[in-house]
Order: structure tokens, then sequence, then C-alpha cells
């Protein structure tokens, strides 16, 4: 299908790269642009004459799809829909990254996000068509649709239907952290914006590692990750056990973020989101070979979206060096040094300073606290030194006829219950 790319802009130069690339990988072929840098005409968007224009093109291209970068109020889309030809469709950049993403979500959850994300969507627009047909307008089906009085209270029960099976789904996943954590593993996670790299990266640091003795214990941990030259490759999350020694370290990877999400699409991942917002460190992954000021930009919608709930430190991670000077690489990191201190440098794809990076993310992580134990000797303290062994960094254990001392490194929560299991034991009783 053939698509006609529109921006305005306020002032200055609309840009439309993001438009363009959004638009391909939803599957479609751009057929033209139109830009124009005015204020928002309530009506249209556009003014007058550049709806005129957009007439022509999509007449003259026989285009079938007209894609806005601004948002698109109902009214805003019906009157469109009005003037364009027969048969084309309007829809703006939020409508076209809801298709990308139904096209592909893979899992339960990524649907339902996709669909809640729709109805959230939508259900202005029917209100809107509820306010039109009130008026005795019939707004037609390229523009807002056909209306039906039902369907409004239809879209809130769907609504509510989702967030109920969602809020399901991320309660089984806070779980699934918890018993995580008490395996003694630290939870890494990488954000950024979509396509820096961050599946690739995932891939470096897992390289050659096989998830084995946790298969049983976390048979969700995905054994490869997609990484492709495109947007929105990774929709739901993607979990592997990284090679980062002497921790035990899960790193997932999720969906990557865009500029200018309205509350209501982040509203509708929070539960991907939630792989971010609760991990014990955040890797944040730019594309450092992108220009500075749009580089600036994506910091910017990254920080928003995570310091709102995030509670784990970040580490900026400058994704892509291959692709850059030295030269220029030293002067963004000074361009960028008050959103991005103390950053990583890094080629995901080549492996450059991948090892430094680990040993930064054993920095980052929660500090582990050493422990001495002394417990009685029993055939029910094996199985605690077993555990020890299992969940912690063993330094010494020495074994007396009548007690069994471990000292030990690990996580706060794996010593306490390192404790709780010691106080247990019972001595055996001499003769």
């Amino acid at each position: 299908m053939k698509a006609i790319l529109t921006k305005r802009v306020d002032s200055g130069t609309a840009h439309t790269d993001e438009l363009r690339d959004l638009t391909h990988a939803a599957g479609y072929e751009v057929a033209g642009e139109l830009t124009q840098s005015r204020e928002e005409d309530a009506a249209f968007q556009f003014g007058e004459g550049k709806v005129a224009e957009l007439v022509q093109t999509v007449t003259a291209t026989d285009a079938e799809l007209v894609v806005f970068d601004n948002q698109l109020g109902p009214y805003q889309t019906y009157n469109l829909g009005q003037r364009l030809p027969d048969g084309t469709k309007v829809i703006d950049r939020f409508r076209l990254i809801l298709e990308i993403f139904g096209q592909r979500a893979q899992t339960r959850k990524a649907q339902l996000q996709v669909e809640l994300a729709e109805l959230r969507y939508e259900l202005p627009r029917v209100e809107a068509k509820t306010s039109l047909a009130k008026r005795d307008e019939r707004p037609g089906f390229m523009g807002l649709g056909e209306y039906d009085e039902s369907h409004e209270q239809d879209i809130k029960d769907q609504i509510s239907r989702i967030k109920n099976e969602l809020d399901a789904i991320a309660n089984k996943e806070a779980d699934r952290r918890q018993k995580r954590r008490e395996s003694g593993f630290d939870l890494v996670a990488l954000a950024g914006y979509t396509n820096a790299g961050k599946s690739t990266l995932l891939r470096q640091l897992s390289e050659e590692l096989e998830i084995g003795a946790n298969d049983d214990l976390h048979p969700d941990l995905d054994p490869t990750a997609e990484s492709e030259d495109r947007l929105f490759t990774t929709l739901g999350t993607t979990t592997r056990k990284a090679a980062i020694d002497p921790r035990d370290v899960l790193v997932t990877d999720t969906v990557g973020f865009i500029s200018d999400l309205p509350h209501w699409l982040v509203e509708s991942f929070k539960s991907t989101l939630d792989a971010v917002y609760y991990a014990d460190l955040v890797l944040l992954v730019v594309d450092v070979s992108e220009p500075i000021d749009e580089i600036r930009e994506k910091l910017v919608t990254c920080h928003d979206t995570l310091y709102e709930r995030n509670q784990a430190p970040i580490v900026t991670v400058l994704n892509k060096i291959d692709a850059v000077s030295d030269e220029e690489l030293e002067e963004k990191r000074k361009a960028l040094s008050a959103l991005a201190p103390s950053p990583v440098a890094i080629s995901g794809q080549a492996g450059t300073n991948i090892d430094e990076l680990k040993r930064r993310i054993d920095i980052e992580l929660p500090d582990w606290q050493f422990e001495r134990l002394v417990m009685p000797m029993t055939d029910e303290t094996m199985s605690v030194v077993s555990w020890v062994h299992d969940h912690g960094r063993v330094e010494d254990v020495t074994y007396t006829d009548d007690e069994v001392v471990v000292e030990f490194e690990a996580r706060p929560s794996i010593v306490q219950q390192s404790r709780a299991k010691a106080s247990d034991l019972t001595a055996v009783p001499s003769a």
C-alpha cells in the first residue's frame, strides 16, 4: 500500500526520518511527503491550502494511506477523511505504531498490551462519533468509521477486562522476579530508544553461555534474542543469564522507547516496562553514531519515561562506537555529560569494551555482604552448605566434630535466608 507522509511543526524544519522508518517498518511504501511550518489548524492540523495540496498528491500517486506525524484529534481525522478521495485511510504516528506492535506481538502479554493501547486510542474517537451522530452527522468509514451506539460501552468493558488480565500477568511476573532474587540473581534491564542495539548487546553479554542448571527453575528464559536493523524487533521481553563473574545476573531486553509517546500508550505497556522499573540496574543504551541533537532528545525521552517510576541506578551505554572516530566520540561524551555522566562506550556488534561494561555492571549492582555461619553438624547442615554454595561465593568451609563453619559472600537477601536456614537447624544431642 502506498502512503503519503505528512508533518506539521510550529516553526523551523519538519523532519520525517523517524516517520519514514516507522512507515517502512509497518510494511508500507512511501509515495510522497508533505510538511508545513505553521501553528496547528484546529480543523485539519494542516492549513486549508496544504490540505488541498495533500488531496492533489494523494490523487496523483494513487496513495491509499495518509500518515500524520502529528497526533490527530478525532474531528481532524473526520474532516480530513471528508476532503480526501474515497477509500483513503487517515492515521497518525500513534496508530501506525500500534499497527507495528500488532504485527510483532507474539506472546499473550504483548498481544493484550497492543489490544489495550488500540482500545485506548479508539475510545475518544468513538466518543466523537457519538457527538457527531447526535448532531445528525454521519462520519464516513475512512474518517472515523460508522456510528454504533453500543460500541463505546463495549470498548470500556474490554479495557476493564484486559487490564484485569494484565494485572494478573504482572503479579505472576513480580513473583518470578522475587524468586529470582531469592535464588541469588541480580536483575539487569536494557532500556533505550528503539534500534539503539539493545538486542545485540544482550547477545554479547550472554554470548556462549548456556542457562543449563537454571532451566527448570526459570523455564521462561529465552535462549536467543532477535537482532535486526529495524524498529521494534523486540516487543515483549527477552531474558538471558549473563556471563558476569562472580555474580549470577539475568539481563532482560525490552521494547524500545520512541519520542513523544502519549501517556495512554506508555501506560498500556506498563507490564513490559516493569522489567525496567524493578530491575537492580538499568543499562540505558544509546546509538552514539547519531547526531548529538538527536541523541540528546532521545536521552531526554528515556529519562522522562524512566525517572517517573524507576527504582534502580542507571548506567548510560554509548553503543556503536565502531561507527564514529575517537575524536567524535570524545566530543559527544562532553556534549552529553549532563544527561549521561560516566558512560561506558562500547560496540555491541564488534564486541568492543564488553568486558569493561561487565566490570561496571558488577560495580553498580548492590554490594554483596560477608557472612560467617556456625552450624551444628547434622545431616540437614550439609544441605544448607550446598544451598550457600549455589547462591553465594563460598570462601572457606571448616568442619569439626560437632560444627560446620561457612564463610561466604552473597546478596543481602541470600544472607538473611542463610541465617534463617541455619537457625532452623537443631544440634544433635551428645551421648
